[in-house]
């Protein structure tokens, strides 16, 4: 069975999709969850972008012990210094080099010819090669390249040093017949092309992603490059979670696996979902809520009769599986920590630990019984490190529909100091948020509110997003209650403090024009 190499860009390419602004405590969470679930390779960041991303990329390097970390820079020397930097401590380096080769990126963005970009191109494989063992290089924008020069240019990669090429579907143009055939003519005309991997980057702007991976894969492939959850710039990346559970399930025609750690990818997915505010839909392939939910009555007897009928994976295998312990307020620590083990949250600090019980408890008093997603929404909300600069005490609000919605906040600071603040609003949450300004003197956006129900029934818990935004800096906030204006409360000022943290640890950004492939 031919192995497939799973390089995973949740970190760099899912965080370029619009509203998502990961900090550095959750750029390693993830990590660590894409280490648990047997990420080959995890590209953490984009080091030249900024001095955040290179601290991002960095604290990522440290943390993860069995992934090769790679950082990505363009072909510039400074560039891959700045790589060079953020990558000390990674117990596996890798640089990810790139370059436009279409006419079109070669007439309007880089104003080169073909031979300077082959020439550029391998100066830059070249001066990385000093300083870094594990190299790719990145044709962008490949799947409006010429052919011959696609061949060439992998050539000239391959003789300068570069142990990966990438051929990427930047734009999502290409069908999977155009695109398998690529990897076919590079595979049969390239020379040394066997002594490489071939990559295969895809964007899903037609709905092709998955599709052109898996067709780059029957056409010789060795990599795979996507997110979790398929998140990314404009309609988003390859899902790594559907390429591998096409293999999986296919594996007698496609004869290729990865070495994933299929049953950690619902937790993975989840806590993606969750630190980039980005929901999966229902009908999400392999992850969504639906992906395993039978309604029709024809389908509803046949999975009674033989699962098989309607379902080509079990449920199991990536991870879902119904809690053993109902929980309520009669249980206790041990059983909630047995809980915690079941869902794969292991290693948590007695303070964490502390905290998500207490949070458990509080919500145990107010709902029968407290579900599986109940446990994870509270694990996940209360296990994201951020200083929390303002606490909130408690709110209160009047509103009815013939009077103008009040609201009350309390609120005291990482010093102790104690705020209240009575405001005046269109509506409930917009008073919460206004009272909140007053308490916390910040003058923010609100340029996106988003709540879902967490689990089902009239007591459920609400999950609300919120994306914040000040000068041109946005950062997301969340929070969960069983009341949806307390939900809202928690998620504001969660923004509000990660928008002082943000403003605090800001040294500016490197200057230039920044192209990402």
């Amino acid at each position: 069975m031919r192995k497939i190499y799973i390089f995973d860009t949740t970190l760099r390419d899912g965080e370029q999709s619009p509203g998502v602004n990961l900090n550095v405590k959750e750029k390693v969470e993830i990590a660590l969850q894409l280490e648990k679930l047997g990420i080959d390779r995890i590209e953490a960041g984009f080091p030249a972008a900024s001095p955040g991303d290179l601290a991002g990329v960095n604290a990522v390097a440290r943390a993860v012990k069995n992934a090769t970390v790679i950082g990505l820079s363009r072909s510039r020397e400074g560039d891959i210094d700045a790589v060079r930097e953020a990558l000390v401590g990674a117990a596996d380096p890798c640089l990810h080099l790139f370059l436009a080769t279409s006419p079109i990126h070669r007439e309007h963005k880089l104003r080169m010819d073909k031979g300077q970009v082959l020439e550029a191109a391998e100066a830059a494989i070249k001066y990385a090669s000093k300083y870094f063992d594990k190299i790719e290089f990145s044709l962008e924008d490949a799947g409006r390249t010429e052919l011959d020069f696609i061949c060439e240019v992998t050539a000239m990669a391959i003789r300068a040093g570069a142990k990966v090429v990438n051929i990427p579907d930047t734009v999502g143009f290409l069908t999977p017949y155009e695109y398998g055939n690529i990897f076919k003519t590079v595979k049969e005309q390239v020379p040394g092309v066997e002594k490489i991997q071939l990559s295969a980057h895809c964007h899903d702007d037609l709905g092709m992603a998955t599709a052109n991976a898996l067709a780059a894969i029957l056409n010789g492939a060795d990599q795979i490059e996507g997110t979790i959850n398929g998140i990314g710039e404009r309609a988003g990346n390859t899902a790594i979670e559907e390429v591998a559970m096409a293999l999986e399930t296919r594996q007698e025609f496609y004869g290729a696996k990865t070495s994933l750690v299929l049953n950690e990818i619902y937790r993975t997915s989840r806590l993606v979902s969750k630190l980039t505010g980005m929901p999966v839909p229902g009908n999400k392939a392999i992850i969504g809520a639906n992906a395993f939910a039978h309604e029709s009555g024809i389908h509803q007897d046949g999975m009674l009769k033989e699962k098989t009928t309607y379902e080509i994976m079990s449920p199991e295998t990536i991870g879902l599986k119904e809690s053993k312990l109902v929980l309520g307020k009669h249980s206790g620590r041990h059983a909630f920590r047995e809980n915690l083990a079941e869902l794969g949250y292991e290693g948590m600090s007695e303070e964490q630990l502390n905290i998500a019980f207490a949070k458990f408890k509080e919500l145990a008093d107010k709902k029968k019984i407290v579900t599986e997603e109940d446990i994870r929404a509270i694990v996940e909300e209360k296990l994201v490190d951020t200083v929390e600069m303002y606490a909130l005490d408690f709110i209160h609000v009047s509103y009815g529909n013939q009077s103008v919605p009040t609201a009350t906040v309390r609120v005291h600071t990482h010093e102790g100091e104690v705020i209240e603040e009575v405001a005046l609003g269109n509506g409930s949450v917009d008073a919460i948020y206004k009272a909140l300004d007053r308490a916390t003197k910040e003058e923010v956006e609100l340029s996106d509110y988003s709540i879902k129900s967490v689990t089902q029934g009239k007591d459920a818990l609400g999950e609300v997003h919120v994306l914040l935004k000040q000068n041109g800096v946005s950062v997301q906030g969340r929070g969960v209650s069983t009341d949806i204006l307390e939900a809202s409360a928690r998620a504001y000022l969660d923004g509000v403090n990660r928008m002082i943290e943000k403003r605090k640890q800001s040294k500016g950004s490197a200057s230039g024009e920044i192209s990402f492939k």
